[in-house]
């Protein structure tokens, strides 16, 4: 029975996501991101126990929601069981509804979450109301780091936060992004967070020793801005490519 719940729950949610994605036109694919040429560029997702995480605040939530509205909507219908009725199908719409949508887009954000990794850059995608893509190119990095919480421990997940030298280099797309601070992009979700930090470490090493080519094109040399260098530096690499 519980397997055929599940079956039945992933095909309502396959259809609302299939509507909900044509509504908001929310790109199928990864973006894209320039690299030079011969180099791999990886896309990849939150794990599976990032969403289990999520659910798994959503049910403590949902719990104490819930509860709460429970024991009120009780109390009042012992002592005014008049007004306890009339308020009955109010109370179980207020514990229903903001439930589902909820529910809903916890899935919506896993799905429409996406990293891609290229030798020069991270490109971070998320949200459906409003797309938002934050480039941060590695030249501007100036940390890395793991965190990972005992819930995240748990399922076997971990977040990788990468600062940035004042925010310089790093290209947002879209308003008001609740994950990105103006000097710190966010990897959420992940199950190989070290991996992923030595090799954003790697990448970073590369670009300050080899200068990635262009040594001369610095934000000192060139009076340029960073995020001016960037925009060329892209601009190079597609040319490069195409």
């Amino acid at each position: 029975m519980s397997v055929r719940v599940e079956q039945a729950s992933k095909w309502i949610y396959a259809g609302v996501w299939g509507i909900l994605s044509r509504w908001f036109r929310v790109p199928e694919h990864p973006p894209a991101l320039p690299s030079s040429s011969g180099t791999s560029v990886e896309s990849f997702k939150p794990a599976i126990g990032f969403l289990k995480y999520l659910k798994f605040q959503f049910w403590v939530g949902l719990f104490a929601i819930d509860l709460t509205i429970f024991v009120v909507e009780l109390i009042i219908l012992v002592n005014a069981p008049t007004m306890g009725l009339l308020l009955l199908v109010p109370a179980l719409f207020f514990a229903i509804v903001p439930d589902v949508i909820i529910y809903l887009a916890i899935h919506l954000r896993y799905d429409t979450t996406w990293y891609v990794l290229s030798d020069r850059s991270l490109r971070i995608r998320r949200s459906i109301w409003i797309i938002h893509e934050t480039t941060i190119t590695f030249e501007n990095v100036q940390n890395v780091s793991v965190h990972q919480g005992p819930l995240q421990r748990w399922y076997g997940i971990a977040n990788v936060s990468i600062e940035t030298a004042g925010g310089g280099g790093q290209q947002s797309h879209g308003e008001g992004n609740p994950w990105q601070t103006s000097h710190c992009g966010l990897i959420e979700g992940v199950a190989d967070a070290h991996r992923i930090r030595e090799l954003i470490m790697s990448r970073l090493k590369q670009s300050r020793s080899a200068g990635l080519g262009d040594e001369e094109l610095t934000p000192a040399r060139s009076g340029w801005t960073s995020e001016q260098i960037a925009t060329l530096r892209e601009i190079r690499d597609l040319i490069a490519t195409s």
